[in-house]
């Protein structure tokens, strides 16, 4: 006779506000808590607008910072959302 185990497995849901601050203050490797895609491809533009202004980009790329956070945000609530939805389910 066989008998069957339960494996239940938990993932924690991601701070909004760790994700918001933590790209406010670091950028594209901030982002890497909420979604590391989207830091990989701000990483990229940081670094393609550094090397065409010949690092002159670097006093204007903390502006690219909002846009960062928008992702991160974006990021972080569609993880919790799916995250929930799936414990929902199961």
């Amino acid at each position: 006779m066989t008998t069957k185990t339960q494996v239940i497995v938990t993932k924690p849901i991601k701070n909004l506000g760790v994700a918001l601050i933590l790209s406010a203050l670091f950028g594209p490797l901030g982002m890497l808590y909420a979604t590391i895609m989207g830091a990989i491809i701000m990483a990229v533009v940081y670094g393609l607008i550094c090397l065409f202004t010949f690092g002159l980009g670097l006093t204007v790329i903390w502006l690219l910072n909002p846009i960062c956070m928008i992702w991160s945000y974006i990021a972080v609530k569609n993880f919790n959302k799916n995250l929930l939805q799936e414990s929902s389910e199961g």
